[in-house]
C-alpha cells in the first residue's frame, strides 16, 4: 500500500469552542480527552518507518478517535439522525444503542431521530415515518437481530437527501453501512459542503465480509466467524458419519474470503477452502475433483468450504444481473459444486454422501456475540465524539489496535482482500494441506 500518498486530514465544520460535558461523569478526568496531535501510525513496519525518518518525511498516520475537550455543537440545540443501509449484519442494533446512549446520557442531546428503511427514509415519496430515539427506545435492543430502523438497498437522489436534512435541521448524520453506503455518505458530505451548510457526516463501516479498505476489523465479522465454525462442525460430523461423506459449506464473501479463511483456522477440520482471491480448477490431476477423490480414498470423508464469490469463472459471462444497489448478483457456486461433485463421482461409479449447508442469511440476521457487542460500543461512542466535535466526511475505523478517523475519500470505493501470498492464506494452506488446485 502506498500509504505516503494518503491525505489523512479530517475535515471540520469549524472551531470547537464549547467545553465538553462528558467530564461530568464520575471518575472522568481531563486526561480522558484525546489531543488533536494524537496519531496512530498507518504502517508499523520498522523498515518503512526508518525510510521515512531517514528521508525527513512525515510518517503517515491517522487521527486518533475519542472525546475532545472542546466540541462544536451545542448539545442542547443539536439534532442528530441515524440511518442503517444495505444488507443486515450482526451488531446493527448495538451500534444504534451505543450512539443513542452516548448522545443522550454523556452529551445531553435530546433531539435524536432514526431514519426508517435506509436512504428511502429521506425521500418524501416513500412516506416512511421518522423514529424518535431516546434512552428508553434502545435499552432492550441488544438481543435483537436486524435493525430496529430497518434498511433498504438502492441509490436515492442525493439532493433530496440533503434537502431533508436541511428541512429537519439535522446537525449530525450517522450513516451505518457498507461500501455503497459510504459512497453515498461521501456524496452527501460533498453536497453539504457545496451548499455551505453545517452538517457533520460520520460513517460507521458495516460489512460482514470484513472487506472495507483501511478498516482492520468490521463489526459483525466475529459473530459471522463464530456461527460459521458451528456449520463446519456440523458438516464435519455429517461427513465423518458416512462412507465417502462430504460436507460442503457455502459462506459469505462476495469478493473477499476473510470469513471462510478465518472460520477454517478457528475450526481446523476443513480439507479444501475456495475463496475469490485464489483461482482453482475442477478438472485435471491437481484440480479440486481429483484431489477430493484422493482425499476420500485416504480418509473416507472430506469437508469443503467455499466463499460465495469463488469460482465465478465457471459461469457464462455477459448475462450478469444486478441488485437494487448495482451489485452483480453472483451465480450460486454452492449448488454448482454440489452438482459437479455428485456428477463426477457418479460417472466414476463411486457412491458418496454429500451434505450441503448454506447458513448465510441466518448469520446476517443474528444478534451480535459478546466480542462484537463490545466492539460496536467502541465504534458507536467514538462516532458520537467525532460528530459532536464537528468533524465530518470520515469513518470510524479500527487500525493497528486503535480506533481512528479515516477520511471517507481514501476508503470508499476500494476493497480489502485476502493476500494470496500473505500469512493468513499461507496458514490456511498449512491447516488444510490442499496445496494448489490449479490443473497442470
Amino acid at each position: 500500500m502506498e500509504f505516503e500518498s494518503f491525505d489523512t486530514k479530517i475535515l471540520s465544520l469549524g472551531e470547537a469552542r464549547i467545553p465538553s460535558p462528558v467530564c461530568k461523569a464520575g471518575g472522568i478526568t481531563e486526561d480522558y480527552f484525546i489531543s488533536e496531535n494524537d496519531r496512530v501510525l498507518i504502517n508499523v513496519n520498522s523498515h518503512n518507518l526508518y525510510e521515512f525518518l531517514k528521508e525527513g518525511k512525515e510518517v503517515p498516520s491517522f487521527e486518533t478517535a475519542g472525546p475532545r475537550n472542546k466540541i462544536y455543537f451545542d448539545p442542547s440545540k443539536v439534532k442528530c439522525a441515524l440511518v442503517t443501509c444495505g444488507g443486515l449484519c450482526p451488531g446493527l442494533n448495538d451500534i444504534i444503542r451505543a450512539i443513542v446512549l452516548e448522545l443522550y446520557h454523556r452529551y445531553g442531546v435530546r433531539n435524536i431521530y432514526g431514519i426508517r428503511y435506509g436512504l428511502q427514509g429521506f425521500i418524501p415519496k416513500y412516506g416512511h415515518d421518522v423514529m424518535e430515539l431516546a434512552s428508553h427506545s434502545v435499552e432492550n435492543i441488544l438481543n435483537m437481530g436486524g435493525s430496529i430502523l430497518g434498511s433498504s438497498r438502492g441509490a436515492q437522489n442525493i439532493d433530496e437527501v440533503v434537502d431533508c436534512l436541511e428541512r429537519m435541521n439535522i446537525g449530525i448524520l450517522f450513516m451505518i453501512g457498507g461500501d455503497g453506503t459510504l459512497m453515498a455518505a461521501k456524496k452527501i458530505a460533498d453536497t453539504i459542503l457545496k451548499r455551505n451548510i453545517r452538517v457533520s457526516v460520520v460513517g460507521i463501516p458495516k460489512t460482514i465480509d470484513n472487506d472495507i479498505y483501511l478498516v482492520a476489523r468490521s463489526f459483525g465479522f466475529d459473530t459471522a466467524v463464530d456461527v460459521a465454525t458451528q456449520s463446519i462442525k456440523g458438516a464435519h460430523n455429517e461427513a465423518e458419519s458416512y462412507p465417502n461423506g462430504i460436507g460442503l459449506i457455502k459462506l459469505m464473501g462476495r469478493y473477499s474470503g476473510f470469513i471462510a479463511t478465518t472460520a477454517v483456522l478457528a475450526q481446523q477440520e476443513v480439507n479444501f477452502v475456495l475463496i475469490p482471491e485464489v483461482d482453482f480448477d475442477l478438472e485435471g490431476s491437481d484440480g479440486l475433483l481429483a484431489k477430493l477423490e484422493k482425499r476420500l480414498k485416504q480418509r473416507s470423508h472430506a469437508v469443503i468450504v467455499v466463499a460465495e464469490g469463488a469460482g465465478q469463472k465457471f459461469f457464462k459471462s455477459g448475462d450478469d444481473e444486478v441488485d437494487a444497489s448495482g451489485n452483480i448478483i453472483l451465480k450460486d457456486i454452492g449448488f454448482f459444486l454440489k452438482n459437479k461433485i455428485t456428477e463426477y463421482f457418479q460417472n466414476r461409479g463411486i457412491e458418496i454422501s454429500l451434505k450441503y449447508i448454506d447458513p448465510s442469511y441466518m448469520i446476517r440476521s443474528l444478534p451480535a456475540n459478546a466480542n462484537d457487542s463490545v466492539f460496536c460500543g467502541f465504534l458507536g461512542r467514538d462516532a458520537v465524539h467525532a460528530g459532536m466535535a464537528g468533524k465530518t466526511k470520515l469513518i470510524i475505523s479500527n487500525w493497528n489496535n486503535h480506533f481512528v478517523h479515516v477520511p471517507i475519500d481514501i476508503s470508499a470505493g476500494k476493497r480489502k482482500q485476502v493476500n494470496p501470498n500473505g500469512k493468513l492464506w499461507r496458514t490456511v494452506l498449512e491447516s488444510t494441506g490442499q496445496g494448489s488446485l490449479k490443473a497442470d
